[in-house]
């Protein structure tokens, strides 16, 4: 059994390589796609959006409700590659972890 010494530098130790993990997150780069492309979403990992791009053909007036529709697509469409970059990383910090089945960090 180990002391409560070690237990407490193995949580400090997770809690540090935790810290390391969400930073890389930030700096991992996902793109969502919708309308075959005419508009694009770069988000991070962590889910913050770096940059939107509209296809100018997109740019007109009777198409507002289209290019509404497809940001939204596009949004969610980075958002779920940016969850499963981070559900990626975040598995390899976990990896070597002694955790319960179905037990997700952070907490």
């Amino acid at each position: 059994m180990k002391s409560i010494e070690d237990i407490m530098a193995m949580a400090q130790n997770v809690q540090s390589e935790l810290s390391k993990a969400q930073a890389t997150l930030d700096t991992i780069e996902v793109e969502g796609v919708s309308g075959g492309g005419l508009v694009k979403v770069r988000a991070s990992a962590k889910g913050r959006i770096i940059g939107v791009d509209i296809d100018e053909s997109l740019l007109q007036p009777s198409e507002k409700g289209m290019v509404e529709d497809l940001v939204a697509a596009a949004l969610n469409d980075a958002r779920a590659k940016a969850d499963a970059a981070s559900s990626t990383e975040m598995g390899k910090l976990t990896s070597g972890l002694p955790l319960p089945p179905g037990f997700k960090l952070p907490f």
